[in-house]
This record gives C-alpha cells, structure tokens and sequence, in this order.
C-alpha cells in the first residue's frame, strides 16, 4: 500500500471522528437538561408545562425537520449542510446560554433542533459516501451508533459536572468549542460538496409533520393530567389529524415525496425504524426519570445522580462497536431482538433494585439495558440505511434519525407523564398534583418518595412489557436472520 492510499485512508478514519463529535453534540443536548431542570425549574421559575417544552421542543423540531433536511441535504449537497447546521448550533447554544425567561429558552430549544435537523441526515450520508467498502461501513456506523448512544447518555453527567461549577446557562455554551473544532475539520477533511440541484425541497411536508408531532405530544401530556382540559385534548387532536391528513395529502403531489412508503415493504427497514426509535424510547424516559429519582428523592447533586445516568452509557459503548464487527456474522435477529430482550430484563431488575432499596442493582440494571440498546442501535442504523435503494440515501438517513428522535419524543411525553399518573395514585392527596412539590415538603417526604417509588417501579413495567413486544415484532420480521442489508429494486 502506498503512501497515498494510506493518507487516505486514514483521513477517512478522522472525518469520522469529525462527524461523531457533531453526533456526540447532538445527542448530548438531549438529555443535558435531565440533570439541569430542577435549576431550571428555581432559576427561571418554569412550569410543568414550560419544563415540558423546554425539553421537549428540541426533539420536537428536529423530528418534524429532518425528512425535509434530508432531501434537501441531497439537493444543495451533504457536506454544506453539516456546516450550515453547526452554524445554526453555536448561534443557539449563545442564545439559550443567555436567556432571561422560559420563553426565549423554548424558542433558542426550537433552534437547536432546526440545526440539529440540519445536520443529522448529513452525518450518515457523509458516512455512506466516504466508507465504500461494507465491511468498514458497518464498522463506521457501530461506531457512530456508539457515539450517539453515548452522546445521549452523557448529557446528564456532562450537566451535572457544569452545574457544580458553574451557572445554568454552561449547559449550552459547552457546545461552543465542539463546533469551532467540528468546523476546523470539516473544512479541512471533508471530501468535496456534491450537491444535485435537480433534486426538489419541500418545507410544507416536514411542516404538517410538526404540527401532528405536536398534537400527539399535547395529547398524552393532556391524557394523564385531572381534570382534563376539553379544549386542549380537542385542538391537539385536531393538530393531530390535521398535519397527519395535510402531509399525507401533500406526499401524493409530490414529485419526489419526502416520505416514499413503499420503502416500509422491506421488513429489514421497517426492523430498523422500530429498533431505533423504541430504543431510545427506553433509554430516554430511563435517563430523565432516574436523575429526577436520585437528586429530588435521594439528595444526590445533579453530578452524582449523573453519574449513576452514566453506567448505562458505558454498557453501550462496547456493545454498539461490537454488534457493527459482528453483524456479517451472526445477523440482525441476535443482535436487535436479543437487545430488546436485554432492555426487558435491565428495566425488570430496576423494578427488584427500586424493591430493595439496592443502589449496586439499580446501577447493574442500567448497565444491562444501556448494552441491550447498544446492540440494538448499532445495527438498526445499518438496517434502515443498508436496505433502502441509494436514490432514497437522504431519505433513509433522516427516516433514522427521525427513528431515533421521535423515539426520545415519546419516551419524554409518555413516559414522564404516566410517571406524573402513577405518582397520583399513591402520593398523599395534598402534593399529589407534583412529585417536586412533594419531595420538597418535610412532613410529607417518606409518603411522597413511596409514591415516587411506587409509580417508577410502574414506568419501568411498561419499559419492560413495551422492549418484549418489540422484541418479538423484531424477531418476526427478521426471521430468516439476514446478515447483509439489501434493497428491492423496483
């Protein structure tokens, strides 16, 4: 081998690490504000509802985006769109960093999403197109799925480490190096901009997506709050249908529609897009509610309960890396039913260690579903990329991405809400509206920290019955164990 050959091979390696540190970003700002929102909550003077959104609208935007950025990623080419969406990143983290009120927060929230959805799809394209070979490929997106499995599980504890330092707004400016660094070497590294102008962009599509995304979010916060506001439930449903029916609609005229359902025939994809965001639904709705558990319930700084966040994090470095090495060789099915079968059981141990008042089995059972969703992640990137035709590369791209972060959109709304419910039902009748109320009145702190206990060994039920189901939906559609992705010519 040359040295020429060599270079370039090489370079191939660090522009990945390029891509993860924008991937490592992205899924940081997830779930940074797990460990943040209780000083949000005394800094700002937020809501439930406001906390919600503040949560919430990041995920929310970059879900309803991401098919359109996507295709347009295709249009005015892979690589500007990266440095578009780092751009739009930093002015974001300066805006939210420094915001004097809820609203502004929510706002600057909505414009990390608008870049994040920026830059999301172009990662994995970037990806496809550097890494030529198969084999490397799966290697590389293991090792992608590592870093946006650890990205998301780091948050907490990268939160935790600035809020004992410094003020609430260093949860966001932290972004800041990551994206004069990521901009350094995108414009050093990356191979050149190949943009196809003849492809078409559609904003009212990625729109009406939103706007549905939205009307089911308020759905279920709306669902499990007493008594339950008509009027909301009604306007959130009709954002519901509506969007649905518009983007629906709009697909049909559409020369190149964002969303090509036929792509959906190929069970290897559809595998794909139920693993990815499933998940994340289990991971996120677990990260959130166990560092709201140890710092409101335990007395446990926002770093320390971080820290407890992390041990699924190191689980599912190691397997993420392995399950792209090992996919040519024992296939899908092991890797993604067995990874939900692995959740099950790491959200059933949580349940015996929230029993047993053991920190050590609470710890190990993070550990066993941070490496099931390791495994799962690893390859259900390489199911929904592998197995669309290359002419749908952005679209399958953003399909993955939107997996993943609707999965977190999910997890936030249903989950965080049904442990407002649970928590309801057993918590003494005078702080049974908020959980934070509760653990904050000393009379009352032992009913409302077993009311807590009560309702997340609940929440943890339905982790475990939801990652069983979509292990055995998993293991039907992947029946025959394929070991390589394939997409069906038309």
């Amino acid at each position: 081998m040359d040295v020429a050959t060599t270079n370039k091979n090489s370079t191939r390696w660090v522009f990945l690490g390029v891509i993860s540190l924008g991937l490592f970003m992205i899924g940081v700002d997830n779930s940074i504000l797990y460990t943040a929102l209780p000083t949000l909550k005394t800094s700002l003077h937020t809501t439930s509802l406001e906390a919600l959104w503040i949560i919430n609208m990041y995920p929310l935007v970059l879900s309803g985006l991401l098919l359109g950025t996507g295709t347009l990623g295709d249009k005015i080419g892979h690589r500007r769109m990266f440095e578009i969406g780092l751009s739009i990143f930093g002015v974001a983290a300066l805006v939210a960093a420094f915001a004097p009120n809820p609203e502004i927060l929510i706002a600057a929230r909505a414009l990390f999403g608008i870049g994040a959805a920026t830059m999301m799809p172009a990662t994995l394209s970037l990806l496809r197109t550097t890494f030529t070979n198969v084999q490397e490929r799966n290697t590389a997106i293991g090792i992608w799925g590592a870093t946006a499995t650890l990205g998301a599980a780091s948050g907490p504890v990268i939160g935790g480490l600035l809020l004992e330092h410094f003020w609430w707004g260093s949860v966001f400016l932290i972004n800041l190096p990551v994206v004069i660094i990521a901009v350094i070497g995108t414009t050093t590294i990356a191979p050149p901009n190949a943009p196809n102008p003849e492809r078409q962009w559609d904003f009212l599509s990625s729109f009406w997506a939103m706007v549905a995304m939205m009307g089911l979010v308020m759905i279920i916060k709306e669902a499990t709050h007493s008594p339950i506001d008509l009027g909301i439930i009604g306007g959130a449903t009709a954002a519901l249908i509506g969007g649905g029916w518009l983007f629906a609609r709009r697909q049909r005229f559409l020369a190149e529609p964002l969303l090509v359902l036929t792509v959906f025939q190929n069970k290897v994809f559809t595998a794909g897009v139920l693993s990815a965001g499933f998940a994340m639904f289990a991971l996120s709705g677990t990260e959130l509610l166990t560092t709201q558990r140890f710092q409101l319930g335990e007395g446990f700084t926002p770093l320390a309960a971080g820290l407890v966040t992390a041990a699924g994090a190191i689980a599912a470095i190691p397997t993420s890396v392995l399950g792209g090495i090992m996919l040519s060789r024992i296939g899908f099915r092991p890797l993604i039913s067995g990874g939900f079968a692995i959740i099950a059981a790491g959200a059933a141990l949580c349940m015996w260690a929230i029993g047993t008042d053991s920190l050590g089995l609470f710890i190990g059972s993070l550990i066993a579903a941070g490496a099931g969703a390791g495994l799962v992640m690893s390859v259900s990137s390489t199911a929904i990329i592998g197995s669309a035709h290359p002419r749908y590369s952005g679209m399958a791209s953003a399909m993955e991405e939107v997996s993943y972060e609707f999965g977190t959109l999910l997890s936030v709304a249903v989950l965080g809400s049904l442990m407002q419910l649970f928590y309801s039902w057993f918590a003494p009748a005078q702080v049974a509206d908020s959980f934070e109320s509760g653990l904050a009145n000393p009379q009352l702190f032992d009913a409302a920290y077993a009311a807590f206990n009560s309702g997340f060994t609940l929440v943890m039920l339905v982790v475990a019955a939801v990652s069983a189901t979509v292990a055995g939906i998993t293991a039907w559609l992947l029946h025959n164990n394929p070991k390589e992705t394939d997409y069906a010519h038309e």
